[in-house]
């Protein structure tokens, strides 16, 4: 039975971190550690390891009560997670509504060139990187909401075209819904390229225009990655 070690200061005397087991079961093949850390109301939450669907679970949890614990904000350190797919940021957005909620604010302050990728491609950024402080609280809460507000506007004029091409792979590849939209965000972040430029490009080629050559590649790269994790080990 694998266990994942979350790391505790929050209540350890002198600031020393208290290692407690969580049982996963048998599915998750690498476990990330996650450390929690409490000062003057806030906490930090440091992750390292993978954040995928497999995964994600001790996470939530941890996050869940950070977010009921604080006083003000949780603050995210991602800079050791080496690897953040679709059902990482799902649980990342909840959590952040979570806190908003609650009158609170959960933001990254600081993420690996992986989180990073993942949240610049799908347009999510701006609503984990906080905002400037002024000394007007209504003011920025007004500012933060507005900042939510444009990217949720954003998201649902390119929405059209993701589930588009989304349902092309889908049909292609003979690929599920998941599993398709790990594709889209997998070349996304290989790419360098907004999660919605990749499906936009998709959509052309059904009218006849060729993908570019690295597109290609890395579209074919991503579903044959998904074929090796599917298959059984020897």
């Amino acid at each position: 039975m694998q266990q994942l070690r979350i790391r505790d200061r929050s209540g350890a005397a002198d600031g020393a971190a208290v290692d407690t087991p969580v049982d996963l079961g048998e599915a998750m093949p690498y476990e990330p550690v996650i450390e929690t850390l409490a000062h003057d109301g806030d906490i930090t939450v440091r992750v390292r390891g993978e954040l995928d669907m497999d995964s994600e679970e001790p996470l939530r949890s941890v996050l869940e009560d950070s977010v009921s614990r604080c006083a003000r904000r949780v603050e995210l350190d991602l800079s050791g997670v080496t690897f953040c797919d679709c059902s990482g940021l799902n649980l990342l957005l909840a959590a952040r509504r979570r806190a908003v909620l609650r009158g609170k604010s959960l933001t990254v302050r600081a993420a690996s060139s992986a989180v990073r990728r993942l949240l610049v491609n799908t347009d999510t950024w701006p609503l984990f990187a906080g905002t400037r402080p002024t000394e007007d609280a209504l003011s920025e809460g007004q500012d933060d909401l507005r900042n939510e507000v444009a990217q949720l506007r954003r998201a649902m004029r390119t929405r059209p075209a993701i589930d588009q091409a989304t349902g092309i792979l889908m049909a292609t590849f003979s690929l599920s819904s998941d599993d398709a939209w790990a594709v889209l965000v997998a070349v996304s972040q290989n790419t360098n390229t907004k999660l919605h430029q990749v499906a936009e490009e998709l959509l052309t080629a059904i009218n006849g225009e060729a993908l570019p050559d690295a597109l290609q590649t890395h579209l074919a790269a991503a579903v044959s990655a998904l074929g090796d994790a599917a298959a059984p080990s020897g």
